[in-house]
């Protein structure tokens, strides 16, 4: 399931570059040596997390349909317009933040916010683009990445935060 949550990203445009620069761009006033390669590797063990990877499949596969325009009324309006007081994108959004604590939800209201990177991209693109939920998702993975990356930092050790499934 983790080749095709990837592949689901790819196909809209996200590559875990995009998610490794957003995480730099959370945390890199906090930790002025942080590398690459530390985000990279918070990012792939976010995204190795089964109920992130069903977060990317659900709201992905949602986006593809409202363009499709293959969603029953009123549901179809609501997530092609990304109705502001829809609130389910980021509803599911929270269920990723969630798995790493608190200050992934801060994280992501910042990021929410601001919309730096691929998000800002995301949000300029309208035509017959649909990603009320993508930009969520890609918003949660990258605050929850850097929550953990924060944890870990914090005690020092990586293993210090429960990755199993």
């Amino acid at each position: 399931m983790h080749s095709s949550a990837v592949t689901f990203l790819k196909e809209r445009g996200v590559t875990l570059h995009d998610l490794v620069e957003l995480v730099m761009f959370l945390q890199s006033d906090y930790y002025p040596d942080l590398t690459y390669s530390e985000c990279r590797q918070n990012v792939e063990k976010v995204l190795a997390k089964r109920e992130v990877q069903n977060a990317i499949l659900t709201g992905i596969t949602l986006d593809r349909l409202a363009e499709q325009r293959a969603l029953r009324q009123p549901l179809q309006d609501m997530v092609a317009q990304d109705e502001g007081l829809y609130g389910i994108d980021e509803i599911l959004a929270f269920g990723i933040i969630n798995v790493y604590g608190s200050i992934g939800f801060t994280n992501y209201g910042y990021i929410d916010k601001v919309k730096p990177g691929i998000l800002k991209k995301m949000n300029g693109e309208k035509k017959g683009c649909v990603h009320t939920f993508l930009d969520d998702i890609v918003g949660a993975i990258a605050a929850a990445a850097s929550s953990r990356l924060a944890h870990s930092r914090k005690t020092g050790r990586d293993d210090a935060i429960p990755d199993d499934e």
